[in-house]
């Protein structure tokens, strides 16, 4: 059943967020930031995490550090993706490989 209009658009709050590869050293004044930034790097590098993690990590009251590393363009926030407005949309991904007379998707397992 399908009740989107096709197309995606950022809605709703962000609760994750990815470490930029491309950026290179930013000067932090916030010493909050500069310890959410290690705890990033040793824990997450440049994969997605979300605020949940931090709490895991037993990190407290980083809510404006975290702001200050997506302003300085360090963490890129990654809002969640809606079609129709508050709705979700699923993403999954396979691992295929072309062969010459053939697709083979060889990241299915019993699990999925």
């Amino acid at each position: 059943m399908f009740a989107g209009k096709g197309y995606v658009r950022e809605d709703l709050e962000c609760s994750h967020y990815m470490k930029n590869f491309d950026v290179g050293h930013v000067p932090l004044r916030a010493a909050k930031a500069k310890q959410l930034l290690v705890t990033i790097n040793n824990n997450f590098g440049t994969l997605a995490f979300c605020r949940r993690y931090l709490d895991r990590l037993g990190e407290t009251k980083y809510l404006m550090a975290l702001k200050n590393l997506c302003d300085a363009g360090i963490v890129e926030p990654c809002p969640p993706m809606c079609d129709v407005r508050g709705s979700y949309v699923s993403q999954s991904e396979h691992t295929i490989l072309l062969r010459p007379t053939c697709k083979e998707v060889i990241s299915r397992g019993d699990d999925y």
